[in-house]
């Protein structure tokens, strides 16, 4: 319903900024600009679409091999000590453990489509556990929580959307974007575990010691490195994981005898579907921004915040960012397709572009999670999780601008 009021919004507020240019200006080409900028978004829409194809058809391929050859299993396993106690309200081997895991192995992974169906499994499971079937429980609410913050390890769709961009280092935003999403992640699940009052004993402590731990040590290592090194070690480390998370997958299908390639086959068959679905809705929101963009108002309202934050003493390079940030919580093709747009105008490599995929890939889409994922199984009362959504949501876009300043600025 949010989402409908903004797409409208943006088809208002060019109209009425086009009205106001020829009434106050003169100016009849911005009718022209308007309306080729409607034709141009929805090629490049389709364009974008075609990319995204490939990288989802691959990562759910890939992850059906890891399924099937036990590693999804093996690690619920290693997690289980950790998960147990972040969801008291669930029984321990109770199937909704396993959708839960999957779903944010397929977050961490940045297989963002991919990890909505395997969400909406989890919260069918939990929803088994609920005694009150419109009020949403503290574990739904930690499970939507964790989605929200989005603890991202390989942001495979922005790394992708940045090479189709003409980035000359693709995978330059991994680290920054690792970054802000952990401390996303830390301040969410610590807020959430005071207010469910959730002991945060040593299990609990140990791993979000362990999370914060390797959040200082690349900090530390990659501020010790001269600034040429950094994007350097930064492509390494990423193109590392990428390709060992390959063939660990492909390793463990083997050994279960699992035939490989048509487990490959079934699984990106999946990732193709995905890749189509989101078609529709990539073209609704590109040729929206379009417009409102070509009308002149997107400009003129960065210019505003710009004058601001001027004024206040602040460097305002990231200002071209704050479409990004501001569109995230409320759609997850909204907020791509904004920083796609930032990239078109700007260049893959210029600052302001890696601050926007740094803000993309900081949390996951607060908004679209509470209505997509409460509303597949009816519950109406979200009691706290807006909320606390919200909170890593702010934190994590916070992060985002300031660790891109580290890396880039």
């Amino acid at each position: 319903m949010v989402l409908n009021w903004i797409w409208i919004a943006f088809f208002a507020i060019a109209f009425l900024m086009a009205v106001g240019r020829t009434v106050t200006d003169g100016d009849l080409s911005v009718w022209s600009d308007i309306m080729n900028s409607s034709f141009s978004q929805a090629s490049f829409a389709f364009e974008i679409s075609l990319g995204l194809t490939g990288v989802l058809t691959l990562w759910l391929g890939i992850m059906k091999i890891g399924e099937k050859g036990g590693v999804i299993e093996f690690f619920g396993r290693l997690i289980s000590p950790f998960f147990s106690r972040l969801f008291p309200g669930i029984p321990k081997g109770h199937p909704a453990m396993g959708a839960i895991f999957m779903n944010i192995s397929a977050n961490m992974l940045g297989l963002d489509n991919a990890a909505t169906p395997m969400g909406l499994r989890a919260m069918q499971e939990m929803q088994t556990l609920n005694d009150k079937k419109d009020t949403a429980t503290d574990a739904m609410i930690m499970f939507l929580v964790l989605n929200s913050s989005g603890l991202c390890l390989i942001p495979v769709s922005i790394m992708m959307y940045r090479a189709q961009g003409g980035a000359s280092n693709p995978t330059d935003i991994f680290l920054p974007i690792l970054i802000a999403t952990a401390i996303a992640t830390l301040v969410g699940l610590v807020a959430l575990c005071v207010r469910q009052r959730i002991r945060i004993d040593r299990v609990i402590a140990g791993w979000l010691l362990g999370i914060g731990a390797v959040v200082a040590a690349v900090c530390w290592f990659f501020a010790s490195l001269p600034a040429g090194k950094m994007e350097l070690y930064s492509t390494f480390a990423a193109n590392v994981i990428l390709f060992s998370v390959i063939i660990s997958f492909i390793i463990a299908g083997v050994r279960k005898k699992v035939n490989v390639y048509d487990t490959f086959i079934e699984g990106a068959k999946e990732g193709f579907r995905t890749a189509v679905m989101i078609i529709p809705y990539l073209v609704a929101i590109l040729v929206a921004i379009g417009m409102f963009r070509a009308s002149g108002a997107l400009d003129l309202f960065t210019s505003w915040v710009e004058t601001a934050v001027g004024a206040l003493g602040f460097d305002t390079r990231w200002v071209g960012a704050l479409p990004t940030m501001l569109m995230k919580p409320l759609s997850g093709s909204g907020s791509c397709a904004m920083m796609l747009d930032v990239m078109k105008e700007n260049g893959a490599d210029a600052f302001v572009s890696r601050v926007a995929a740094a803000v993309r890939g900081s949390t996951d889409t607060t908004f679209y999670i509470l209505a997509v994922y409460f509303g597949s199984v009816g519950v109406m009362k979200t009691r706290y999780a807006a909320g606390y959504a919200l909170l890593a949501d702010l934190t994590g876009a916070v992060a985002a601008v300031l660790v891109a300043y580290f890396f880039f600025g």
